[in-house]
């Protein structure tokens, strides 16, 4: 195959399930791939939300630092591409399809998930590169994750809350022990969650690690970072347009592993630090937007907090699309008194998303009044240009529910 659509849209069909937790067959395939260690150093990410921000923390740290990094995270918002950063830069076409290839080749007739082939792919790139850190992003869970076939030198769990319950448990203890499954026997393990389950805390103690945990080994309040264990450090910080928890845990990692910059350059680092879909502010047609990709209760409380800390002196609109498997109630609960205008949006073309009963059923339940809610349910693109002739100078639109809501909405902007 010549181009990458159609080595994806081939990966899509290769295994007869989207999702096939553990790790015996994309072991093997490793093996073969000679890619079980693909970095001199590696750090791994698990956590509900929040992971994403604390690779992309560590990689611009690292970078300033002047480290060959490489980046592995999902999902993508527009280009696949997104998912495999080597040096700061997404790796290209022609050498994605070269690690596909590399993988056909090694794997014979076992069958492997997107999820897994994708990132046998990453770990065969950031080998051949020769980077000195491999910086991985969990898909699900964590124990037995693809990522997890890697020994992490440094596992980081960003938070714990409940989300793909269908996988991971509907408690809190529960889905805490498959995160912690990243761990390993006597290595270093941050961790950003406030208040961790006794999973997470009893598998770092039964392992050996060396912890961190915020609120004890280190925090990051008022905009001062302190890291209390050694080596001590303080740095005051400036804004973060990033959630401050998955900051202070990629300062902390690197101020561990000996390779954090100087205070002035992680300043101007964090200075500078944005993220697509994250809190994500820009205009359009002269409108304000924010674009998160924000799909689960917790981590609406967080988009409800920033909409406080960033107020606007019009109204706030909101449109949301949602998978059909996620806490819709519990998605709009927490921003359901911040929202003057709802928009309800569909999206048609993907499979797992919502439909128009069950996501009406979703807002009435979260407490959103149906005086409140605009145009039925539309496409994404319908109801974002609804709201656009419906946004006021001093107005805002939140664009937010799921990755694919905020790729669609990007995918009309832009």
């Amino acid at each position: 195959m010549r181009d990458l659509q159609s080595w994806l849209s081939r990966l899509e069909k290769l295994h007869p399930t989207e999702i096939e937790l553990g790790l015996e067959r994309v072991s093997s395939v490793a093996r073969t791939l000679d890619v079980e260690t693909p970095a001199r150093r590696v750090i791994t990410v698990g956590g509900t939300n929040g992971k994403g921000s604390c690779v992309r923390t560590m990689e611009a740290l690292l970078l300033a630092g002047n480290h060959t990094v490489g980046a592995y995270s999902s999902p993508h918002l527009l280009r696949f591409n997104e998912r495999v950063r080597i040096g700061g830069a997404e790796v290209s076409d022609a050498a994605l399809i070269e690690a596909f290839e590399a993988v056909e080749r090694a794997r014979g007739e076992t069958s492997l998930t997107y999820f897994e082939f994708t990132t046998l792919a990453a770990f065969w790139l950031f080998k051949r590169a020769g980077v000195e850190f491999a910086l991985l992003e969990v898909g699900l869970g964590g124990r037995l994750d693809a990522v997890n076939l890697v020994d992490a030198d440094i596992a980081i769990i960003t938070s714990v809350a409940v989300d793909h319950e269908a996988w991971l448990g509907r408690d809190r203890e529960v889905i805490g022990r498959e995160k912690a499954g990243i761990l390993r026997a006597g290595k270093t393990f941050v961790c950003a969650d406030p208040k961790p389950p006794a999973s997470v805390v009893d598998a770092a103690r039964d392992l050996g690690c060396e912890s961190f945990f915020i609120g004890h080994e280190f925090s990051l309040q008022d905009n001062h970072y302190q890291l209390y264990a050694e080596p001590e450090l303080k740095i005051g910080v400036p804004v973060l347009q990033l959630p401050p928890a998955s900051v202070a845990a990629a300062i902390t990692a690197l101020a561990i592993a000996g390779e954090l910059p100087g205070a002035d350059r992680v300043c101007e680092v964090l200075e500078h630090l944005r993220m697509p879909g994250r809190c994500q502010s820009l205009t359009w047609q002269g409108h304000r937007l924010v674009l998160d990709v924000g799909h689960n209760p917790a981590a609406a409380e967080y988009l409800a907090d920033w909409l406080d800390r960033h107020p606007v002196s019009g109204r706030t609109l909101a449109l949301v699309a949602v998978m059909a498997d996620k806490d819709i109630a519990g998605l709009v609960q927490s921003l359901a008194g911040r929202i003057d205008h709802w928009y309800p949006a569909l999206l048609p073309d993907n499979s797992r998303a919502a439909g128009a009963e069950q996501l009406l059923a979703g807002l009435a339940a979260g407490g959103v009044d149906a005086g409140r809610i605009e145009g039925g349910c539309e496409p994404v693109a319908g109801q974002l240009a609804r709201a656009a002739t419906d946004l006021g100078r001093d107005d805002r639109l939140l664009v937010f529910g799921s990755f694919f809501t905020v790729a669609e909405a990007l995918s009309v902007i832009e």
